[in-house]
């Protein structure tokens, strides 16, 4: 049984549209959340890696009054592969520049985790928006964070999954076991309820992907790059949110990534790691709004 999710009524509020686009010769699937109102404040927002565009919808239930544009990344979800690309960052990077002129140009770009290392990408690489938010940002190299040992198990896995014949190969991949000790691994609340939810959010959409070729790209994209290559080129206004408790990229290393930026503010959120998407939600629309200006929304 599914479990319930905190954020639903507030979510249940918010107009949803699915819609589809063509980027790079593929049809992308993305969503719509809120008004077609022009007024209203537009935001393109990237999933992370293994994610799709659900895992930011508990964010977007504190951000009602924006139009936030929400796609799966190629090879994920209902987005299908790009046909006869390698899928590295250039892929990605260059997906999103397309997706945002095709859909939203001028649009504000907010990546998650590995989404933060592509709309960086992106943004260093020309894609123009009048402001970058980063939520965990992966400001380190990964196998050099405080989990430097699960990293590399995760690179062998991973490795070990491409390797192996087609069918064995994509079964250990989507093992819901391993899946499950990956939620457990980032999971940080001590609350059972929100708990349940992370680890049904993570067995239901963790093994969306496509095909196993593509998720090991976007693994060994996730793991060869990080922000920090991109940050002094971005000259745009930047939020960094970032957890303390993060066990993929550090709070002092999010604090030296803040300080190569041009312009940027870092928000701070403690208690929480790698899952501020889930866990904390109000808190990082909160930090969202103060940067966009725009006013507080009453109650949790």
């Amino acid at each position: 049984m599914p479990a319930t999710s905190p954020y639903a009524d507030r979510l249940g509020a918010i107009p949803v549209e699915r819609r589809e686009v063509t980027v790079l010769g593929s049809r992308t699937a993305y969503w719509v959340y809120g008004s077609d109102d022009e007024t209203a404040p537009t935001l393109i927002a990237v999933h992370g890696f293994r994610g799709e565009h659900h895992g930011l919808e508990p964010v977007v239930a504190y951000l009602p009054d924006v139009r936030v544009i929400s796609p799966d990344l190629p090879g994920f979800g209902e987005t299908a592969p790009v046909p006869g690309r390698e899928h590295d960052l250039g892929l990605y990077s260059g997906w999103l520049s397309e997706f945002a002129e095709a859909v939203a140009p001028d649009a504000v770009i907010l990546g998650h985790s590995f989404g933060s290392i592509v709309a960086a990408a992106a943004v260093a690489g020309g894609l123009q928006t009048p402001r970058l938010i980063l939520i965990n940002p992966i400001g380190a190299p990964a196998l050099q964070g405080p989990k430097g040992v699960l990293t590399r198990l995760a690179v062998l896995y991973y490795a070990l999954g491409a390797r192996l014949p087609e069918r064995l190969g994509t079964a250990l991949l989507r093992n819901p076991l391993v899946v499950r000790i990956m939620s457990i691994a980032m999971a940080k609340t001590k609350d059972p309820a929100l708990r349940r939810y992370i680890h049904d959010q993570h067995d239901t959409y963790f093994s969306r992907f496509a095909d196993r070729d593509v998720l090991h790209d976007a693994f060994v994209t996730s793991v060869s790059h990080d922000v920090r290559a991109f940050a002094g080129v971005i000259d745009t206004p930047t939020l960094l949110i970032a957890a303390q408790r993060d066990d993929i990229t550090p709070i002092e290393a999010e604090r030296r990534l803040a300080m190569m930026f041009p312009e940027a503010q870092l928000v701070e959120i403690a208690d929480v790691g790698h899952l501020i998407h889930y866990e904390t939600p109000a808190e990082a629309a909160g930090a969202i709004r103060r940067f966009l200006r725009l006013p507080a929304v009453r109650g949790r």
